[in-house]
């Protein structure tokens, strides 16, 4: 059995399950392109990366996606960047290695890594400190 929207009350509303995994990892990294006072200089920042998942339909185990296979993606991503030098990183190339950036690079990496058909929806929540994140999403 595969749990869907028609298997919930009919209220009206659109349904969409979330499912969250997170990860942490320093990573350096340097701006460029303008006075960002010492972010022009060699510096690490403490990530914390959250992943988000959305899609209507659960699969028949009832879950909305492998957590166990997307932890795999997510540990292989983190450990890519982990006590790297983002600007010596090819996808960084020209561009600028801000969280906005860097956000969308992950987002873009695991959803071609995370093949479960009913994902409709990914998002990657990057924090840099603890006031500070940039988010990218992704409709599939």
């Amino acid at each position: 059995m595969s749990y869907t929207q028609s298997n919930l009350p009919d209220t009206g509303a659109s349904y969409m399950y979330t499912l969250g995994v997170m990860r942490d990892f320093i990573a350096r990294h340097f701006l460029i392109g303008g006075d960002w006072g010492p972010e022009n200089f060699p510096n690490s920042h403490h990530y914390v990366l959250e992943l988000q998942m959305a899609g209507t339909e659960l699969d028949q185990h009832g879950y909305l996606v492998d957590i166990v296979d997307v932890e795999k993606h997510l540990d292989e991503i983190v450990n890519y960047y982990k006590e790297q030098m983002l600007n010596d990183k090819p996808e960084f190339a020209g561009l600028n290695p801000s969280i906005e950036h860097f956000a969308r690079i992950l987002a873009t990496s695991l959803s071609e890594r995370i093949q479960a058909n009913n994902i409709s929806v990914i998002k990657v929540l990057l924090w840099e400190n603890d006031s500070a994140w940039a988010a990218y999403e992704l409709k599939r």
